[in-house]
């Protein structure tokens, strides 16, 4: 791309509200030995951090503001079941909150306003994209999404943001073919689910295989009925790093772009990959999550026009979530900040660059699955 990128950036402050919660990773429970803790492992400083990042560097005065909105009624329907919208808000009117759908996603009391405008977040930063407000967008939302299903949340998922983003680009701004790239280290399991038998959504997840959920995210996993071919999975084994992600991108991700053809790509942009992340086991530092934003920017430049927005999923190291933030935004920009990697000194000799013949056949096997997407 010739002219600077027009970048819009959203973040709301009930974004950094989100209640996880008194437990580390379910709920305190002194009866089995867990205890309360001040911060749940997906707390919601850790994206806040991300902001204030943002907000301290020269970036700031390049971004284009997006404002955040509530997401409708009618925009959660459009992927979920009343059901489970019904449930999320009247567990958001107990005084005492609520679990999102699998025993290990709190919910405090307001959380379905919140989970609304996380969804709405999404769905204002895909429109400004669209309209052509701006050329690209980075919706920072809180809660994250890709891990909520049509009928249930889970996973710290309450609405599945990218789905809701992707049917409101469908159904109100006509657009007809529509990519997503999820890098989250964690299957999107909600949005394979949401877009399952659908030709005109394809669904790319990238994840460490058998991570979470441990019983999906296989290569098998093809989509079914008039949409074989348009869920594609990446299962990647434990502690592959840059070389080994990028080598994804441009050996699957990319080709199954171009045989698809999307008029829009959204990449649901978690950092539970990176090195220093808790809930996972992979080696991916900022230098790769900017490789693969560099990527992706380029096939959206010659597939669509270079209309892509990213998503917030997940990322649970508040020391490297802003670090690995700031990366991708130094890219869609074209500025660095000047704040470069301070991890990887620590980092970068523990092999995050490493490729490994066992890491080149799984790539090599996923593959061979973009020959069943479907085409243009």
């Amino acid at each position: 791309m010739s002219q600077p990128r027009r970048v819009g950036y959203l973040w709301d402050t009930l974004y950094g509200w989100v209640d996880s919660g008194s437990g580390g990773f379910t709920p305190a429970d002194p009866a089995r030995g867990l205890q309360p803790i001040s911060h749940h492992i997906a707390h919601a400083d850790t994206k806040r951090r991300f902001h204030e990042a943002v907000q301290v560097s020269p970036l700031r005065d390049l971004l284009t503001p997006v404002p955040a909105v509530a997401a409708t009624e009618e925009d959660l329907l459009r992927v979920h079941t009343a059901g489970h919208v019904d449930d999320i808000r009247s567990q958001s009117e107990s005084r005492c909150g609520g679990d999102g759908g699998d025993g290990a996603t709190p919910l405090g009391r307001g959380g379905y306003d919140i989970g609304l405008r996380s969804a709405g977040g999404a769905v204002s930063a895909t429109t400004a994209v669209v309209n052509g407000e701006v050329d690209v967008a980075y919706a920072l939302v809180n809660p994250p999404g890709h891990h909520a299903e049509r009928a249930r949340g889970m996973g710290f998922c309450l609405f599945n943001n990218v789905s809701v983003a992707a049917a409101h680009a469908r159904e109100v701004l006509g657009v007809s073919r529509i990519a997503v790239v999820d890098w989250d280290v964690h299957h999107g399991n909600g949005t394979q689910d949401i877009w399952w038998d659908d030709p005109s959504v394809l669904t790319v997840s990238l994840h460490q295989d058998r991570c979470f959920p441990a019983d999906s995210g296989f290569r098998e996993e093809n989509g079914a009925g008039a949409g074989a071919g348009a869920a594609l999975n990446i299962p990647l084994p434990p502690g592959s790093g840059n070389a080994v992600y990028e080598l994804a991108v441009r050996d699957v991700v990319i080709p199954a772009l171009r045989a698809f053809q999307p008029e829009l790509i959204i990449v649901a942009s978690g950092f539970d990959a990176a090195a220093m992340d808790p809930l996972a086991r992979q080696m991916v530092t900022q230098k790769g999550f900017k490789a693969m934003t560099e990527l992706v920017m380029e096939a959206a430049d010659e597939l669509c026009d270079g209309k892509a927005v990213f998503i917030q999923e997940g990322g649970y190291s508040p020391y490297y979530v802003p670090v690995c933030g700031l990366g991708v935004l130094e890219v869609l920009t074209g500025t660095e900040t000047g704040f470069g990697d301070p991890y990887s000194p620590v980092l970068d000799p523990q092999g995050v660059d490493d490729l490994h013949d066992h890491q080149r056949q799984a790539v090599a096997a996923a593959a061979e699955l973009v020959a069943n997407v479907p085409t243009a």
